[in-house]
């Protein structure tokens, strides 16, 4: 049932609440009432500090729709809570589902279960994002993802799942883009590539869409694959076999801690690659330069989003500065996505005046957010039949001083690229 506004006679104080009992019995909140909407993130484990960071993107964004933020000219910053359900605000409920696939799927039932939520956003993990998904197409659930990019997510053909962020096959044909580039504008010789990639759903679906690209990209070969296992607490065996491989490049697919323990084994080893490209936050994440200083720098890690994008975009820096405000840190590409989420999903439940969740998804089927609404660099967000937003485009960040810093394409570099990277210190 809708909760679109319409004039009443006056009635009694006894018809009034019988009317009222009556629209909660069908499922909506009254105005009065926040939209609990729940998140699905690992906030303790290997990854911990990263989901916390990410999670943060999320609570910022529901700021922004709580409260009035006058300076800031993006939807719901002006007023408070969602008009179109009568001002009412979204309630956050965190769970932590560890990086295990089992207790997200536990969790996410949970909260449709017992705390009610009209819809779920998550979840970091591909492995993850694909159980908890799992348990709300069963349910009926709206799901959100903004960060979770293993390609086989939106290719299941179901209803209730829909990503805002690029899908892994999408991002590696950008590591092969940027390759034909760079060899094409700085004569960069790159012939040889090696993948090396976690063993979970997100890290073999890079994998697979890496080797599909050789074809169509037939300048390049393969030189190896590098599978591990996550969580792993020694890549000495992975390292040599690359060193003995020498590949011009390594595309890379590691979380938090694999990647910083690669980074450190090939400087023990004097691994020293033309360049290293990776997908995901790590290589790029405040968690690696924290670890590493300036053994940080020079990475590349295809992005979805840069602080350099303020000058073209003041939502951009705006939004930057509060979340560094609140947060003590600089906003990093995952937080990035996962507040565009957020945004979206706000944007759709306002459009649906109901927390039917029937509603919802029909809402964000028909989703058309506008690149001047957004601090991503895409053109927009836009979904289709498969849940996946069709309107996103990459871009490559390197560290450089100890500042991620917006190298590729050219014409909007905040930064020369340093290629090849240079020698270990």
């Amino acid at each position: 049932m809708s909760r679109k506004r319409f004039r009443m006679p006056k009635l009694g104080y006894a018809s009034a609440i019988a009317i009222a009992m009556v629209g909660l019995a069908f499922g909506p909140a009254s105005a009065a009432d926040p939209v609990k909407v729940g998140a699905l993130y690992p906030l303790s484990g290997q990854v911990a500090k990263s989901g916390e960071d990410t999670l943060n993107g999320i609570r910022l964004a529901i700021d922004i729709v709580n409260n009035r933020h006058a300076d800031l000219k993006m939807p719901f910053a002006a007023g408070e809570g969602l008009p179109g359900l009568g001002g009412a605000k979204i309630e956050l409920i965190a769970a932590d589902h560890q990086g295990s696939p089992e207790i997200g799927a536990a969790e996410a039932e949970r909260l449709i279960v017992q705390r009610k939520v009209a819809a779920l956003i998550g979840a970091f993990h591909s492995s993850v994002a694909a159980t908890s998904s799992q348990v709300a197409e069963r349910m009926g659930t709206p799901y959100i993802s903004g960060e979770s990019e293993a390609s086989t997510l939106t290719e299941r053909g179901y209803k209730w799942f829909f990503r805002t962020t690029p899908s892994s096959r999408t991002q590696a044909r950008d590591f092969f883009t940027f390759l034909r580039d760079i060899n094409k504008s700085q004569n960069a010789g790159v012939k040889t590539i090696a993948v090396v990639h976690e063993n979970t759903l997100w890290g073999q679906e890079f994998q697979k869409s890496v080797e599909g690209y050789f074809k169509e990209f037939s300048e390049f070969k393969p030189a190896i694959m590098v599978g591990y296992q996550q969580g792993t607490a020694d890549v000495t065996s992975e390292v040599q076999k690359l060193i003995a491989a020498k590949p011009d490049v390594v595309f890379h697919a590691s979380y938090d801690a694999e990647a910083i323990l690669f980074a450190r084994t090939y400087k023990q080893f004097n691994f020293n690659p033309r360049a290293v490209l990776a997908i995901g936050a790590a290589f790029g994440s405040s968690a690696f330069r924290d670890a590493l200083g300036p053994d940080a720098n020079y990475f590349f890690v295809r992005e979805h989003w840069s602080r350099d994008l303020a000058s073209r975009n003041p939502l951009v820096g705006q939004v930057g500065k509060m979340y560094r405000d609140r947060y003590g840190k600089d906003m990093d590409g995952t937080p990035a996505r996962a507040f565009t989420a957020m945004m979206v999903l706000a944007d759709a439940l306002n459009r649906a005046g109901s927390t039917e969740p029937e509603k919802i998804r029909a809402a964000l089927a028909a989703t058309k957010i506008a690149p001047s609404d957004m601090i991503m660099p895409w053109e927009g967000v836009a979904f289709d039949k498969t849940g996946q937003n069709t309107l996103t485009r990459g871009i490559f960040v390197q560290t450089l001083d100890g500042v991620p810093k917006m190298t590729w394409p050219a014409d909007q570099a905040a930064a020369k690229l340093v290629f090849p990277r240079p020698a270990w210190r």
